[in-house]
Order: C-alpha cells, then sequence, then structure tokens
C-alpha cells in the first residue's frame, strides 16, 4: 500500500472556529476544551493510538496559543508547525504550503474538530497503490455530497438542496451515483503537491479533488460502525463529550 517509513497527520488547526464564538473570540478551535481536555488532545491521542506518531499542525487563528500549548506536550512524539500566520490557505492551500514537512509517505489529513472511533488501520489498508487519496465517507443525512461510481471512485459533488452539481463528466447520471458525506479525514499520497503548484495560495481540497478526480484515482471508504461528530457549533460540545464517554466503553 504504501512505502516503508513512518505515516504523519497533518491536523487541520488554523480556521478562525466561527460558529463556536464567543468561546473561539479567546482562543484556537484547537483549544476549545471538550471533557475538560482540548479538541487537539483528543485527536492525537487518537491517532496515536492507532500508531501515528509524526504529525503536522497548521496555525493561523491565536496560533500562538497552539504553539505553546503543543511545546509543553513531549508526549506527543514528533511535532511541526506549519505557519499560516500570514494567510489562512484553507484545505488545500494548507497541504500546498506544508510541502517541505511531508517525509514522503502517504499522509494522514484529520480536522481538529472531528471526534470519532475512526479505523485507522482500515482505511490506510483500503488506500490503493495508485489513488492519489483516500476519503473517509459515510452514510449520514446532509446536504452536500460526495458522488462515487460502483467502485467507490469519485466522481463529482452535489448539493441536494440546490441541485447544483459539480464534476467534470457532462453525462453523469447523479441519481445513479452513490451519496456519502466526507467526514474530515483522508489519506493522500505526497505527490500531491507537484499537482498543485499552479493552483493559488488559498483554495479548497475538495475543489481540488473535483477538478482533477478524471485524471487521478480517489476513491471513498465507509466505514461501518463510524461514529462521529463534527465540533463544530456550540451545540455540538455536549454531543462530542457524550461520544467521547461512550467510546471509551
Amino acid at each position: 500500500m504504501s512505502p516503508e517509513g513512518e505515516i504523519q497527520a497533518f491536523i487541520f488547526a488554523a480556521g478562525l472556529g466561527t460558529r463556536l464564538r464567543p468561546i473561539t473570540d479567546s482562543m484556537p478551535k484547537a483549544l476549545v476544551p471538550i471533557a475538560d481536555r482540548p479538541l487537539i488532545e483528543h485527536v492525537i491521542e487518537s491517532l496515536q493510538s492507532q500508531g501515528i506518531n509524526d504529525f503536522i499542525v497548521n496555525v493561523h487563528h491565536f496560533a500562538e496559543q497552539v504553539e505553546e500549548y503543543l511545546s509543553e506536550r513531549s508526549d506527543f512524539g514528533s511535532l511541526a508547525i506549519s505557519d499560516e500566520r500570514d494567510l489562512l490557505r484553507e484545505t488545500g492551500g494548507a497541504i500546498k504550503h506544508a510541502e517541505p514537512l511531508f517525509n514522503g509517505n502517504p499522509f494522514v489529513v484529520h480536522n481538529v474538530d472531528i471526534i470519532s472511533n475512526v479505523d485507522l488501520q482500515n482505511l490506510l489498508s483500503m488506500h490503493k497503490e495508485n489513488a492519489l487519496a483516500t476519503l473517509l465517507v459515510s452514510d449520514r443525512a446532509t446536504q452536500r455530497y460526495l458522488l462515487f461510481n460502483d467502485d467507490m471512485r469519485l466522481v463529482g459533488w452535489t448539493n441536494v438542496a440546490t441541485g447544483e452539481v459539480k464534476t467534470p463528466y457532462n453525462d453523469l447520471d447523479v441519481s445513479q451515483c452513490r451519496k456519502y458525506a466526507f467526514s474530515g479525514i483522508h489519506v493522500i499520497e505526497p505527490r500531491i503537491c507537484a499537482l498543485m503548484t499552479n493552483w493559488p495560495d488559498k483554495f479548497s481540497i475538495i475543489d481540488f479533488y473535483l477538478d482533477v478526480l478524471a485524471q487521478q484515482e480517489i476513491y471513498g471508504v465507509v466505514q461501518d460502525n463510524l461514529r462521529m461528530i463534527d465540533v463544530g457549533k456550540l451545540n455540538s460540545l455536549d454531543d462530542a463529550e457524550k461520544l467521547l464517554d461512550e467510546l471509551k466503553d
């Protein structure tokens, strides 16, 4: 599946966390406490429990707070900071900017606000040799879905509320596609950065995937027992704490 060497994890922690205001008026989303511990601590410990000990964390909003917290955690393994103080680059731009920090092996991207029981070893084992990326997806209700063919190869995107469809395939029949919600967790090959050379400093990784999917193999993986919550709004904080308690059992 992958060359020998340690798998890295790139944690997206630079966002403004606007939906968590007023908490994020004074701290970054990465340090918002869930069960009395920062979000990023839960994410890193989950990744460590599955064999990852090499981390990249991007920073922007209250960057110094994240850096100070991470500097005090010698138990977090190898840590590198991708500094985005000058510009919040979104998800695709963040990957492009962090290229010098990648070690040449496939890497896991994980949003800092996702609490889940992701099975990383299963996701990594499903990552095909020729694939550019493998996305963890789920069968949950949302307005925006990624579209896959019967082989679970990415073929497009749709907003079911507006009817908008994005795909390079003019003859794509959306009704025949498999529709899944993206989890914010994916495995990516480092060669992706070479494909981003002509992209701007700031762009969405989903927009990038949709642009290259006809030339590059991008797949989705469904974890049957996946439980997750996006800690994006104030009313999700209690739910995230409950999920953490349940995942301990």
